[in-house]
């Protein structure tokens, strides 16, 4: 049977001997690229360790050996890299995959493309990260809507395949992540099979994260108390010797391999000022080898450089600064960056006041300031729509709204993984421990791929 050809060759590109769930999901796989169902999806959720990616890459290997086309998608730009990492095979964003520019001038809306691609199968990565509340840029303002209108909306034969991890984050602002819930999809018009790995696989047993992830999501799982287990890739830090420990990380693994996560932004600016001073000795406030994190949407200064949109999360290092001016009562900085998810380096405006910015508020108020100050220089012209066509098009206006990037919050992590990952959870007592600081916890420790340090986690948690 063809179920059982597409079984084989999945199986045969799997790097380790299936466990009995990885079979079950071979198994289940091989049904589903036979089937001829309408709107067809499959779910296959995973928790950390349970051998998702590699399944996932033997997916990817099966279907190159039988020619049949694929696509593989990730919510931002770091989670595409991941997944093109272990998959062997490029990856890109949703939003770059699925949506078009309504017309070349910046600032125009991005329109739902249409899917020319038959009996192709789409692969996305990190869907616990998709969201029904989306940006109004785009389509209808919600990608995981725009997806499946996409997948499903144009050539026969596509199907879609949907990978994530249900102890992770939901989206912000949302109690579930509905692009893991069968359910949901079924009401979409969606026919879905799904299937859950939740043994840790041998070659991962011997990992400290992934022991104290498996252990954090029991607790988020079944009523018990969190005790976490010190082990050479789990550490306990202190203000004794996080300055020492974060120092032996930006030697050993870099800058770009090393990530503070926060529980709040204005935990992550002090972080940041506090590293540069401290450890990096950088005295102005943007210098050259600076990280940076992209705070706010941009479609205008990457479109020369083939990249629709510098999204909100991005990280880029900085270059080289070709210098600043005033206007508006405001810093504006030109730069070049070097964004690593997409491997480019881009000349950009940079609004070097969003540094600044310790909040989400005070970025509202910053943009707020820059619209109504930009919006004045066009006040002569009087046609309504003409005159906000040419705010869209300003380029101080489309100044990239930037923070430093040495430390974020959980939800800005997702989707990534670095080698060093520290996390600080913050003034937390044992009554303030609930579902949401589980679920933000096992978010943060899986996002390291070698070594996870604890920063100041009470004895009480051992």
């Amino acid at each position: 049977m063809i179920q059982d050809f597409y079984a084989s060759s999945i199986r045969d590109a799997f790097a380790y001997q299936p466990t009995p769930q990885q079979e079950t999901a071979i198994q289940k796989l091989g049904q589903f690229l036979a089937s001829h169902q309408e709107n067809p999806v499959f779910l296959l959720k995973g928790y950390a360790g349970t051998g998702k990616t590699s399944l996932v890459a033997a997916l990817v290997q099966s279907l190159i050996d039988m020619e049949t086309p694929f696509v593989l998608m990730a919510p931002t730009g770091r989670a595409a890299k991941v997944l093109a990492m272990y998959a062997g095979f490029d990856a890109a964003t949703i939003h770059r995959t699925i949506y078009r520019q309504s017309s070349p001038e910046p600032g125009a809306k991005f329109e739902l493309g249409f899917n020319k691609m038959r009996n192709t199968v789409f692969v996305v990565d990190e869907a616990s990260m998709l969201s029904t509340n989306g940006d109004s840029q785009f389509g209808s303002g919600c990608v995981l809507n725009d997806m499946l209108k996409y997948v499903f909306g144009g050539a026969p034969g596509c199907k879609l395949l949907l990978l994530g991890d249900e102890a992770q984050l939901p989206p912000v602002m949302q109690n579930e992540s509905l692009a893991l819930s069968a359910t949901w999809l079924q009401g979409c018009g969606a026919t879905v099979v799904e299937h859950t790995l939740t043994s840790v696989v041998r070659q991962e047993a011997g990992s400290g994260i992934l022991q104290n992830a498996t252990h954090i999501r029991q607790v988020l799982q079944t009523p018990q108390q969190l005790k976490l287990t010190p082990y050479p890739d789990v550490c306990r830090v202190d203000g004794s010797n996080f300055v020492s420990c974060l120092e032996d990380s930006y030697q050993k693994v870099g800058m770009e391999e090393t990530l503070i996560i926060t529980r709040s932004n204005k935990k992550a600016f002090l972080y940041a000022g506090g590293i540069r001073g401290r450890i990096l000795f950088r005295e102005e406030q943007l210098e050259n080898s600076d990280w940076l994190m992209v705070v706010k949407n941009n479609y205008y200064f990457g479109a020369d450089y083939g990249i629709e949109l510098l999204a909100n999360g991005d990280m880029a290092k900085v270059v080289r600064l070709h210098g600043s001016h005033e206007l508006y009562g405001m810093q504006f900085v030109r730069a070049t960056l070097r964004f690593v998810d997409y491997g480019a380096d881009i000349e950009v405006l940079l609004l070097q006041d969003s540094l600044l910015c310790e909040t989400p508020q005070q970025l509202q108020a910053l943009q707020q300031k820059l619209f109504e100050s930009v919006q004045e220089d066009y006040a002569d012209v009087r046609n309504k729509r003409e005159r906000y066509k040419k705010i869209r098009q300003d380029e101080h206006y489309n100044a990239l709204l930037v923070r430093m990037a040495y430390a974020v919050t959980c939800h800005k992590s997702q989707g990534g993984q670095w080698k060093h990952v520290y996390i600080d959870m913050g003034p937390l007592e044992k009554a303030d421990i609930d579902v949401n600081f589980m679920r933000w916890l096992y978010t943060a420790v899986t996002r390291a791929t070698q070594k996870v340090f604890l920063i100041q986690f009470k004895d009480e948690f051992f």
